[in-house]
């Protein structure tokens, strides 16, 4: 097994919850959602995604998560590169909330 395919220890993944603390509530939410369901099988691969993505601004990680905007959308080139890593797309993928089954109504 690679290295970057080793799963987080407990150091390394209690510092990496605290790394992701943010100051909007609805990226904290988004965020322990994520540790909730994924933290027993975070790899080192997905916690470097993490962090890049712990990088963005409060506004953009919120725009990422909600699908307002892709990584190319982003203001900054900064924001865009950091976004845009192979780890950082895969981690916010899992990030992102699932989209609700569409509701029809009865006939």
């Amino acid at each position: 097994m690679q290295v970057i395919d080793a799963l987080l220890d407990e150091r390394a993944l209690s510092k990496l919850r605290w790394r992701c603390r943010r100051g909007l509530l609805e990226n904290d939410l988004l965020i322990e959602r994520f540790f909730a369901r994924h933290e027993a099988t975070l790899t080192v691969r997905q916690a470097k995604g993490m962090n890049d993505l712990m990088e963005l601004s409060d506004n953009d990680l919120l725009d990422l998560l909600l699908k307002r905007k892709e990584a190319s959308q982003l203001s900054e080139p900064d924001s865009q590169a950091t976004a845009s890593t192979p780890e950082a797309l895969e981690v916010l993928y899992l990030l992102r909330p699932a989209a609700s089954p569409a509701v029809t109504a009865p006939v």
